[in-house]
């Protein structure tokens, strides 16, 4: 079913109207052209031009055997201007990260930050006991940020510990795999890192090799540090890279087995994978950092909680409206799976979990009326076979927070801008679409989505859209290429121009999606 809203070809067409009075998207029982509520929309004589591209879209001979749901909505009238299948639940891909940062701002709040921090007794240079580090599901916190704390306690006189590097997890429960991640178990890539309430480094570990002379063994560092038992040694030859990288468990740490080769003229290579369980990885990190700070732990790392001891030191990070820049801009799943948990324990209950933190959200999405018979809401990230959704619910809720002053700005500054930044950064560059697109990209096997607004011209309101597609044959390309036709050709709808001819190559997006 495809639909076009205008004055032009109102007659006989369902219009479905929204309330533009608060915030919150009410919708109204159905009117035809003719009555009191007939809807309104930008006119003029390229109107046509956008009805040919939904039609071509949907049309696709490339996209022949896919599922395509389509909406573009008028966030100044509320009017759903063009539409298909906008009610069908399909896979959202990272679409599903709207959602996430949508609630998680209008939740949470833009300066909501996140806390780790650093407890225990101390007394003449000494912490008597244990030293636990404790947080609240900071997605950001670094090796870096514990050096500096470490550097604190330095500042406040400690030179020993007696006791043992505690790990304090229990903000959120102990699953530290999100939902539907299970779906590729093997799979060793950053994208598919676990969660735990004290984070670090996004639960990866990177390797960086860097080449000597040839004949002699590279240098090979991890970063956190003190979490890796290595195995095997790289090699520095006349030329050629080849350098191998398999992890395995070690107990609550990891082994890495290296073999291989890199060539003496190489710059530094680095290798990033994600962690098997990080339940402990801050312990060691902290542990190494404090013993490279010569501070004398007597102690072992293990899991725990804070029983005694006052806080000494604390760190905060960055508000989350700044946070979301790796949800919206750079799609990363990580971070989104972070924010969702957190969710659950900020909103809900304690100790924070997944499920609880995506009952979060498909109860804000009901309190704003964007929830539709057939949404699944499991993970934040929209990674796998996971969610559901619509692509009128995900116009609804761009409306919401383009209507609401406390959070528009906000959610606006966190999506990628067409052909400037994030995963847009190549596409939408030519000179009439460029910076008037801010959306959320979408990419999976066989599924290709695209949500967010379209900047009119000045004095005239943006659209909404969201275009999801699945079950594309062959490679996700042709979804993308379809996808940026149509947005290029609403664009010049919006700013009353003919749609350019051909459009121009779309590149490969390159995000873990």
């Amino acid at each position: 079913m495809l639909r076009f809203r205008s004055a032009m070809v109102a007659v006989g067409v369902v219009a479905v109207i929204f309330s533009s009075a608060q915030p919150g998207i009410s919708q109204t029982t159905d009117t035809t052209a003719g009555g009191g509520n007939a809807p309104r929309a930008l006119v003029h004589d390229h109107a046509a031009a956008v009805e040919s591209a939904l039609r071509a879209l949907v049309d696709s001979k490339s996209l022949s055997s896919g599922q395509i749901g389509v909406a573009v909505l008028d966030l100044g009238t509320g009017h759903l201007l063009a539409a298909s299948n906008e009610h069908i639940a399909l896979n959202p891909a990272s679409n599903a990260k709207i959602l996430t940062a949508g609630a998680a701002l209008s939740l949470l709040h833009g300066d909501h930050r996140y806390e780790t921090m650093l407890f225990g007794t101390l007394k003449d240079g000494e912490i008597s006991g244990n030293l636990t580090i404790r947080g609240d599901g900071d997605p950001s916190l670094t090796t870096t940020d514990l050096v500096s704390m470490v550097e604190e306690l330095r500042t406040r006189g400690v030179r020993r510990i007696s006791g043992d590097i505690v790990v304090d997890q229990h903000f959120f429960d102990g699953e530290t795999t999100p939902p539907a991640f299970e779906q590729q178990p093997n799979e060793w890539a950053s994208f598919r890192a676990p969660v735990a309430a004290v984070s670090l480094n996004e639960n990866t570990l990177q390797m960086t090799v860097r080449p000597t002379s040839p004949g002699q063994p590279a240098h090979v560092t991890f970063d956190p540090p003190g979490f890796i038992d290595q195995d095997g040694t790289v090699s520095t030859s006349e030329s050629g890279d080849s350098v191998g990288l398999a992890l395995a468990g070690s107990g609550k740490r990891m082994t890495a087995k290296i073999s291989g080769s890199v060539g003496a003229d190489a710059k530094l290579i680095r290798y990033q994978r994600r962690v098997e369980d990080p339940t402990l990885l801050a312990g060691f990190a902290l542990k190494a950092a404090l013993d490279r700070a010569g501070i004398k732990v007597q102690g072992e790392v293990k899991e725990g909680t804070v029983t005694k001891g006052t806080s000494l030191v604390s760190h905060s990070s960055r508000p989350l409206s700044e946070l979301l820049y790796e949800v919206g801009k750079n799609s990363n799943n990580f971070y989104a799976e972070m924010v969702l948990k957190s969710l659950g324990g900020e909103k809900k209950a304690r100790p924070a979990r997944s499920k609880d933190g995506a009952d979060v959200v498909t109860d804000w999405l009901q309190k704003i009326g964007a929830y539709e018979n057939g949404m699944i809401v499991k993970n934040g990230s929209g990674l796998f076979d996971s969610n559901r959704v619509t692509a009128q619910s995900i116009v609804l809720i761009l409306r919401q927070m383009a209507l609401d002053p406390t959070v528009a700005a906000e959610f606006r500054a966190q999506l990628a801008i067409g052909g400037v930044d994030g995963t847009l950064h190549k596409r939408f560059r030519q000179a009439d679409v460029k910076r008037l697109v801010r959306a959320k990209t979408g990419t999976l096997e066989d599924v290709a989505s695209l949500s967010g607004y379209i900047e009119g011209p000045p004095g005239k309101s943006a659209l909404a859209f969201s275009i999801i597609i699945n079950k594309i044959p062959g490679k996700v390309s042709a979804g993308r290429a379809a996808i940026d036709r149509f947005v290029r050709a609403t664009v010049a709808y919006a700013h009353g121009r003919a749609p350019e001819k051909g459009g121009g190559p779309v590149e490969e997006e390159k995000s873990a999606d």
